[in-house]
């Protein structure tokens, strides 16, 4: 079946669009010099990840035909439902390299990249402002941030834990991984003050805040008998205690052991199914004292009472379907889980008829039974209902709720399958309700790019593009709009908060 025949059979894209050109970035004001987290004693070496590949000229063919028919955007171009208004747009500018996650305090969103971070103002949407650009490099420089302190993942293999380190050999004992901490109560100026290097670095990160002390959930994965700092078996996840009154004291608190049978172990029949060997992504909600983790090849729930001791209460595998467990979100009343699959690794043509609507999808799991007798129940799979070029890498990755009182409304990312608004309410029949998306980076080679984060704050959905740089929506419709009255003064979407 052609990429055609499939658009019109079985995922049907709306013959009206809209398009919308975004402003540029001088438009917004403010844009301040890049800054540099302590002296420059070396040259970074900007980070990249996004990938190209070539397709075969049939393919190319095929992603041609698709756009002069219409089926599908033209290289760039932006579409969306009528539900959903493209307010905003700056592109990358001193930071290169692939932009990854966001986090969002007051008036600010916080948006990591693989050569640092950058800090937008946000108070007026449709006009952010760029506040500081840190230059940091070690992908993927995922980004949380809590009161004063922002912490940032390190998941490559660098020279040292500064912020001029080169990349270096993880077979190299003196090579660092780990996490950063900054001081960032000055927004245009943050001050680099600790860091604490972890096993395998780390991938991603979830805060669980208290008082005094940040507990930091470290997830990494993929150990080797030839790398001194990540040595198999790596079957669970860094503890990092980070004191807010003094960071620089922050520390490796515990390895807790969450598989000590060595979790999924793969299967030579399934290449596309990776075994466990660690944590992707893990996110905690704080107020039920619960967690869930998407740990590769397993999804497990978690008794966070002490954040400091976390507790596997379930974990379940989905061998037919699910390639790698690798993120998760709760809904509002902690009765279900969203895992996420990314199929591929982010980097592959996944939206496609030969993958189809299960694989490369999000599984939507029910809660069951109380304590820690609770169970994980699998209930349906949701896909993005318009299918993407052979030349688009698209897969289900990162997205929160919006919190409408009653029902169960996610925003998320599917990197070129763009943003995608979705209503699993009824667990068994999820459905999108809106989009926004561009059309391919290429027509004749898989380029790496697309929304890496899109999240809902404050009224409003920002998104990261890995390629285009920073987006933000607005969705109008009677089933979201409630959500414009839940008002946060934080948000790290891996640490869940109670919007009730």
């Amino acid at each position: 079946m052609t990429l055609r025949e499939y658009a019109v059979k079985s995922w049907h894209r709306p013959s009206t669009r809209h398009r919308y050109l975004g402003a540029a970035a001088a438009a917004f004001g403010l844009v301040a010099s890049l800054l540099t987290a302590g002296p420059a004693i070396a040259s970074p070496d900007p980070g990249n990840g996004r990938e190209s590949r070539p397709v075969t000229e049939a393919q190319k063919t095929e992603v041609q035909d698709a756009i002069d028919s219409g089926d599908i955007p033209g290289v760039d171009q932006v579409v969306h439902s009528d539900n959903v208004t493209h307010l905003a747009n700056i592109p990358k500018q001193a930071l290169k390299g692939t932009n990854s996650d966001l986090a969002f305090q007051g008036k600010y969103a916080f948006a990591g990249n693989y050569d640092g971070f950058v800090i937008f103002d946000v108070s007026d949407p449709k006009r952010p402002k760029t506040v500081s650009q840190v230059l940091c490099p070690g992908a993927q420089n995922d980004v949380a941030v809590s009161g004063d302190l922002l912490i940032l993942s390190t998941d490559s293999s660098r020279s040292d834990n500064s912020c001029n380190s080169t990349t270096q050999p993880a077979s190299e004992k003196s090579s660092w991984e780990g996490i950063k901490v900054f001081d960032i109560s000055d927004k245009r100026n943050p001050r680099y003050v600790a860091a604490v290097e972890t096993a395998c670095g780390s991938h991603t990160h979830t805060l669980v805040p208290d008082r005094k002390d940040v507990y930091v959930y470290v997830s990494s994965y993929a150990p080797s008998a030839a790398f001194p700092d990540c040595q198999p078996p790596h079957d669970g996840i860094s503890i990092v205690k980070v004191p807010r009154a003094n960071p620089e004291k922050s520390a490796v608190l515990d390895f807790p052991v969450l598989f000590p049978d060595g979790g999924n172990p793969g299967d030579d029949s399934k290449p596309d199914m990776v075994p466990t060997t660690g944590c992707h992504d893990i996110t905690a909600f704080p107020k039920l004292k619960l967690a869930a983790g998407a740990c590769m090849g397993d999804g497990i729930l978690l008794d966070i009472a002490d954040p400091a001791a976390p507790k596997v209460i379930d974990r379940v595998e989905d061998l037919e379907n699910f390639s790698f467990w690798h993120s998760a979100t709760f809904n509002q009343r902690g009765d279900k889980v969203v895992f996420t699959d990314e199929l591929g690794g982010g980097g592959a043509a996944t939206c496609n008829a030969e993958v189809g609507p299960d694989r490369g999808a999000d599984g939507i799991y029910d809660i069951t039974g109380k304590g820690k007798h609770r169970k994980l129940v699998f209930r349906s799979y949701f896909k993005i209902p318009r299918h993407q070029a052979d030349t688009e890498n698209c897969v289900a990755h990162n997205g929160s709720l919006i919190p409408v009182k009653g029902r169960d409304i996610m925003v998320q990312a599917w990197y070129q399958g763009g943003v995608s608004i979705w209503d699993f309410t009824d667990s068994s029949r999820p459905k999108e309700i809106g989009y926004f998306e561009r059309g391919p980076l290429s027509t004749d080679r898989l380029v790496g790019g697309g929304s890496w984060s899109a999240y809902y704050y404050n009224g409003h959905i920002y998104s990261n593009d890995m390629a285009k740089g920073f987006d933000v929506l607005k969705i109008d419709d009677r089933r979201t709009d409630g959500a414009e009255r839940v008002r946060l003064r934080e948000l790290n979407v891996q640490t869940q908060p109670d919007y009730r």
